[in-house]
């Protein structure tokens, strides 16, 4: 019995051109980040998957583009604070060089080692990790057998990719997720594989199909 998860980031947010960490803040979709979903909605109708149920976190840009996934499948999405981004406390909102500016010290070790150490008064990755692979195994045992999506967040994919690859969580930042970022793990009962990483191959070229 295969499970088929498809676990995506959500499109890109008004502004999403600036490397800001937004965390909780509640950032729109953009038009250009409705128009990725309608790509990754197209790709998993045209593989042939009937989805079963499309989770999501709670913040506005995760929701819009998880309702674009669901809408084919006549679903709606189910929404779950947990798989938030995480909160990245006194740098929500800012860019990577007003935190290098602001925070040099606390930057740096961060970025060298997100296990050992966390943005200042945000969560770490172990808390991370606890809330999101807490849901994430509760839709997992649920949905056994199914084609099921999730639309999260850049960070709560990496930390759920970690996981399933035995990857230490001292190197999530060794995976990319871009903006409508499409992955695809296959559960043959409960053994996990990985199909695919970040694929962005579905973007829509003015309406002419895949580019």
């Amino acid at each position: 019995m295969v499970t088929t998860l498809y676990l995506i980031r959500h499109g890109q947010t008004v502004g999403g051109e600036e490397k800001r960490y937004k965390g909780h803040t509640d950032v729109p979709l953009s038009e250009r980040g409705a128009e990725q979903m309608e790509g990754v909605s197209e790709y998993i109708v045209q593989a042939g998957s009937a989805l079963t149920a499309v989770y999501c976190s709670d913040l506005s840009r995760s929701v819009k583009s998880a309702g674009i996934v669901a809408r084919p499948h006549s679903l709606r999405p189910i929404l779950i604070p947990s798989l938030r981004e995480r909160n990245f406390g006194a740098w929500e909102g800012m860019s990577f060089e007003e935190i290098q500016e602001r925070y040099p010290e606390e930057f740096k070790a961060w970025a060298g080692n997100p296990l050992a150490f966390s943005p200042v008064r945000g969560e770490s990755t172990v808390e991370v990790k606890e809330r999101v692979i807490k849901a994430f195994n509760q839709i997992i045992e649920k949905h056994k057998g199914e084609h099921i999506a999730i639309v999260a967040h850049g960070g709560t994919n990496r930390v759920i990719l970690c996981h399933l690859m035995g990857i230490p969580l001292k190197n999530i930042f060794r995976i990319e997720q871009d903006y409508g970022a499409l992955n695809i793990i296959e559960f043959w009962d409960t053994y996990p594989v990985v199909k695919l990483v970040n694929f962005t191959g579905y973007v829509l070229n003015q309406g002419q199909g895949f580019s």
